[in-house]
């Protein structure tokens, strides 16, 4: 397996997008998949971001497949102090069921309760936010040594 990754943005705002794909391609090769793309959907997408789309097209003509949120199976918060390290919920967790499984037997209530044993975070306790990068150019007097 082989990964691509499309970047959009300027020096104040940064998004990109990571693609999986079993063949390698040359960068040259893959610039011009990308090239096309963007210049049929540049103008009209209407997906959040232009590399989406082009995402979207690499995935539906060339086999790409796109690596973002929906494909996230666990997300976690590292830290060097314990009580920091915790699972995020992704919202997209959804174990298979095995073979013979009935989901809807109606005894699986208690399979939702917090045992307390894996620390979580609860969704509606995560900001809505975007990632964003930024340069602080220190000016005299404005920051301490």
């Amino acid at each position: 397996m082989y990964f691509y990754e499309l970047h959009e943005g300027d020096d104040e705002l940064f998004g990109d997008l990571l693609l999986a794909h079993d063949e390698l391609f040359e960068p040259a090769e893959f610039f011009e998949m990308v090239q096309t793309i963007r210049r049929r959907v540049q103008d009209d997408f209407t997906h959040d971001t232009l590399i989406e789309a082009i995402g979207e097209g690499l995935e539906n003509e060339y086999g790409f497949t796109p690596i973002d949120d929906d494909e996230l199976a666990v997300s976690l918060v590292v830290s060097p102090i314990d009580e920091e390290n915790a699972i995020v919920p992704t919202g997209t967790f959804s174990p298979e069921p095995e073979w013979g499984d009935d989901d809807d037997d109606g005894d699986d209530d208690d399979e939702d309760e917090d045992d307390g044993d894996e620390p979580t975070i609860e969704l509606e306790d995560l900001p809505d936010f975007v990632t964003i990068t930024a340069e602080v150019r220190k000016t005299p007097g404005s920051l301490p040594n």
